[in-house]
C-alpha cells in the first residue's frame, strides 16, 4: 500500500549545528575566564599595591593624590631592608620553626585521624567530639596555663613552645577532622582484602592508607606553614632573646619610636610574603583536590 503523497511530514525540531553549540560553549567559557581574572585580579591588588609601594621613595607613598607609579624605582629599600635588621637570621628562624611544625603535623595527624576513621573503639565518636569541641576555645583562654606549663619546663625563650604544639595535638583538631574525612572516603574492602592476607594495621596505615591521602596531607602541611610563618602571637610570647625572634616579629623593628622606615618595611613585607605566594603556585592543584575531594566525602 503507497503512502498518500498529501500526508505532512512531522515537523522535526532542527537541533543547532555543531558550530553554533562550539561557539557558544566559547563564549560561556571567556565570559567564566573573564570574571575569574576579574576576580582574581581584585584579591591581587593588596599584594600589587604592596610591591609598587616597596620601590617608592617615602614622599611619594604619601603623596596626594595617589602616585601610582614612582619616578624611580627605588630598589635600594629592599638592600636597606635586609641590612636594617638581621633578615637572614630571622628568616632562618622562621623557616626552622615551620619546618618543625610541618613533619610534626604530617607525622601525628594522619595517625590521630586513621584512628578516628578506620579502628573500631569503645568510646571513639565520643572522643572525637571532645576533640572537636576543642576548636571553639579561643586561644586567650588556653594562653595562660600553656604559658605556665611551659614556664614549668623551662621552655621559655626557645622554639620547642612555637613546634610541640604540632606534634601533640594542641590547636590542630580542624586538621585532625580533614583527614579522617577523607579516610572515611577510602573503602574499607581495601584495608579487609590486606587483613586478609595477613597484613598489620601498621602496614595498612603505611602501605595503603597514606599513599591514597597525599593530597590530604599536602593541604594540612601548606595549612600549618601558613600558620607557622605568619605567627606573630606565638613568638612574641615565648620568644625573649632577639636572636631566635621570627620574621614576623623582626618586621616590628621597622616601627621605631620617632619614625617609620615606610620604604624598607613595604620591601621586607613583600619579601615575607613571597615565599607563600611561591609555594601556593607550586602546590596549588593538590592543595585545591586536597580541599574538593574532603569536602565531597
Amino acid at each position: 500500500m503507497s503512502a498518500n503523497p498529501t500526508q505532512t511530514v512531522p515537523h522535526v525540531r532542527k537541533l543547532p549545528t555543531r558550530s553554533k553549540a562550539g561557539r557558544r560553549v566559547i563564549r560561556e567559557k571567556i565570559f567564566a575566564h573573564t570574571i575569574l581574572i576579574i576576580v582574581g585580579l581584585l584579591f591581587l591588588a593588596p599584594f600589587i599595591w604592596l610591591v609598587i609601594t616597596s620601590l617608592k621613595t617615602e614622599n611619594e607613598i604619601f603623596t596626594v593624590p595617589i602616585k601610582w607609579w614612582p619616578d624611580e624605582l627605588q630598589w635600594k629599600n629592599y638592600s636597606d631592608a635586609i641590612s636594617m635588621i638581621p633578615f637572614v637570621k630571622y628568616t632562618l628562624n622562621t623557616i626552622l620553626i615551620a619546618l618543625l611544625s610541618i613533619l610534626g603535623v604530617v607525622i601525628i595527624t594522619p595517625m590521630v585521624a586513621y584512628g578516628f576513621s578506620r579502628i573500631d573503639f569503645k568510646g571513639r565518636n565520643f572522643l572525637f567530639f571532645i576533640m572537636m569541641g576543642t576548636i571553639m576555645l579561643p586561644f586567650q583562654v588556653t594562653m595562660i596555663p600553656i604559658y605556665v606549663m611551659f614556664n614549668k619546663m623551662n621552655l621559655i625563650n626557645s622554639i620547642w613552645p612555637l613546634v610541640l604544639s604540632s606534634w601533640f595535638g594542641t590547636g590542630i583538631a580542624y586538621n585532625v577532622f580533614l583527614v579522617r574525612q577523607f579516610f572515611m572516603g577510602i573503602p574499607h574492602e581495601l584495608s579487609e582484602s590486606a587483613k586478609i592476607d595477613g597484613a598489620s594495621e601498621f602496614r595498612i596505615y603505611t602501605q595503603i592508607i597514606m599513599p591514597l591521602a597525599k593530597p590530604a596531607v599536602l593541604t594540612i602541611g601548606l595549612f600549618t606553614f601558613l600558620g607557622a610563618w605568619g605567627d606573630f602571637q606565638g613568638p612574641l610570647i615565648y620568644l625573649n632573646d632577639p636572636e631566635k625572634w621570627t620574621l614576623s616579629i623582626g618586621l616590628k623593628q621597622f616601627l621605631r619610636e620617632n619614625r617609620v622606615a615606610w620604604g624598607p618595611l613595604m620591601a621586607a613585607a613583600t619579601l615575607f610574603t613571597i615565599p607563600i605566594v611561591i609555594l601556593y603556585f607550586f602546590v596549588q592543584r593538590k592543595f585545591i583536590e586536597g580541599i574538593s575531594i574532603t569536602g565531597m566525602k
